[in-house]
C-alpha cells in the first residue's frame, strides 16, 4: 500500500519530468514483457528521453500545475499508460517510439503533446520523419559556410585563370618556335 507521502512523491516527481520535458507522449504498453520494456528505455537513454510508468490519478495531479501539457494529455489517461518525457531533440523520442512500434505492435501510442498542442499519433509520426538536431545544425553550418565558400573560390580563380593564360601564351610561343 502506497502512503499519502509516498503518492505525494511520486506526483512532484512527475511534475518535475513534465517542468523539463521538450514534449510528451503517452503510450500503452499493455502486452509488453519487462524485457521490450527494458529494451525501449535503453533506446530512449541516448537521446535525452525516458520513459515513466505511471498511476493515472497521479498523473492528473501532476498535469494539473502544467497547463502546457494538461489539456493534451488528461482525455487519454485510461488503461495501462507510461509517459515517455522528451528533454532535448523532440523528434528522436517519435523517431524511436515509431521505430519501436513496427517491432513490437503490443506497444500503442496514444497521443503526445509539444508546446501547448495535442499531437495524435499521425502528428507523432510526422514528426518521426523530421531531421534531427544534429542533423538541422550541419545544414545551418552548411548555409553560413557557402557564401564564405564561394567568395574564396573566385578569389582564387583570378591568379589561376591569369597563370592558365600565361601556361597559354607559352604553349602557343613554343608551338610557333
Amino acid at each position: 500500500m502506497i502512503t499519502r507521502e509516498q503518492k505525494g512523491e511520486e506526483v512532484a516527481e512527475i511534475s518535475q519530468r513534465l517542468g523539463r520535458a521538450k514534449a510528451a507522449f503517452l503510450v500503452d504498453f499493455k502486452g509488453l514483457d519487462v524485457e521490450r520494456v527494458t529494451k525501449l528505455r535503453k533506446l530512449l537513454h541516448p537521446i535525452k528521453a525516458e520513459m515513466k510508468v505511471v498511476k493515472n490519478t497521479l498523473a492528473l495531479r501532476a498535469l494539473k500545475e502544467h497547463a502546457s501539457f494538461d489539456g493534451a494529455l488528461r482525455d487519454h489517461l485510461t488503461g495501462n499508460n507510461a509517459f515517455v518525457f522528451a528533454y532535448e531533440d523532440v523528434s528522436a523520442p517519435a523517431k524511436t517510439l515509431t521505430a519501436f512500434i513496427k517491432e513490437n505492435e503490443a506497444l500503442v501510442l496514444k497521443t503526445g503533446a509539444m508546446d501547448g498542442r495535442n499531437l495524435n499519433e499521425a502528428q507523432i509520426k510526422y514528426l518521426a520523419t523530421l531531421p534531427g538536431k544534429p542533423e538541422l545544425q550541419a545544414k545551418l553550418l552548411g548555409v553560413l559556410q557557402a557564401p564564405a565558400q564561394k567568395f574564396v573560390a573566385t578569389l582564387n580563380e583570378v591568379p589561376s585563370k591569369f597563370v592558365r593564360v600565361l601556361a597559354a601564351y607559352r604553349d602557343q610561343k613554343q608551338k610557333s618556335a
